[in-house]
């Protein structure tokens, strides 16, 4: 199969690009940058340049594919809004490049959110304020008859990367303490990049029309336990801190911070026979990369 991945250079791209080609696909990778044409070369793609506001590119890019991998956004969460937007005019645009084929579409979307308080499943649907639109695109292309399906993420990490931990790290760092609050028993789900890379692979040979799946590996790591490993790695202090203190110390951060958004792939691991073996989230941080100030 021929598949167009977006975001086919980011952390979690680069990893379903090597993963797609070592099971046999070819891939069209989209990148606007010279560094990332190279990348792709070396990794065994073809590369397709573009980004995610050029439309056109969008539609070609899929037209010319067998399936298409949307993993690209951007994170850039002070204009977290004005993102989404982008996004959901860029999965039309994928759409409409797949329109008249049963070429499957993979739309990335997250765990977190859909069902705070308690562990979310794949039966669970966003509220309709929820702030990322890829879903609603999605389900928009569904009606038009595209074989689309959503990925949605949790933490995905590696000993480089953590997905918001990353940024809660920086934090960390910048402030000399390492926070969480309350008692910091809420809870994040995570799974190590190379097991969500193989699920994306699972779910695109798959190509079940309007299937929803769970990249996660662990239902729920709370954040004490994460903030005391960063403590112990970092070798600074770890304390508690009270919900009126957590806009100070975390920033944009601190909408997500005290939230408890456990989740569960039950139905994705017996529908994609899909078996997590990566490390975790707490023996990732272990590891952590620490680059020099």
């Amino acid at each position: 199969m021929r598949v167009f991945v977006t975001g086919a250079t980011g952390f979690i791209g680069s990893a379903v690009v090597k993963e797609l080609i070592t099971a046999g696909h070819t891939v069209l990778g989209l990148t606007r940058s010279e560094a990332g044409t190279k990348a792709l070369a070396a990794a065994g793609a073809d590369v397709h340049h573009g980004d995610l506001e050029d439309l056109e590119s969008l539609r070609s890019g899929a037209a010319a594919a067998d399936g298409v991998i949307h993993l690209a956004f951007i994170h850039d969460f002070s204009k977290f809004a004005e993102n989404c937007e982008i996004d959901r005019h860029a999965i039309a645009a994928l759409g409409s490049g797949l329109k008249g084929s049963d070429a499957p579409l993979l739309v990335t979307s997250g765990v977190g959110l859909v069902a705070p308080g308690r562990i979310a499943t794949e039966d669970d649907k966003p509220a309709p304020d929820f702030p990322r639109a890829s879903e609603a695109a999605a389900a928009a292309l569904a009606a038009d008859g595209i074989n689309v399906s959503v990925v949605r993420l949790p933490q995905v990490h590696d000993t480089v990367k953590q997905g918001l931990v990353t940024y809660a790290i920086a934090i960390a760092r910048e402030k000399g303490v390492c926070a969480y609050i309350g008692d910091g028993h809420n809870r994040w789900p995570a799974a190590h990049v190379f097991d969500v890379a193989r699920l994306y692979r699972l779910a695109l040979e798959e190509a079940e029309p309007g299937a929803i799946y769970h990249a996660v590996a662990e239902e729920g790591v709370s954040h004490k336990n994460i903030a005391d490993t960063l403590g112990r790695r970092l070798q600074i202090p770890v304390k508690s801190i009270a919900p009126d203190e957590a806009q100070a110390y975390f920033g944009w951060l601190a909408m997500f911070a005290a939230l408890d958004l456990p989740a569960s792939s039950e139905q994705t691991r017996k529908k994609l026979k899909w078996q997590p073996t990566g490390p975790g989230l707490i023996a990732d941080l272990e590891q952590l990369y620490i680059p020099d100030r």
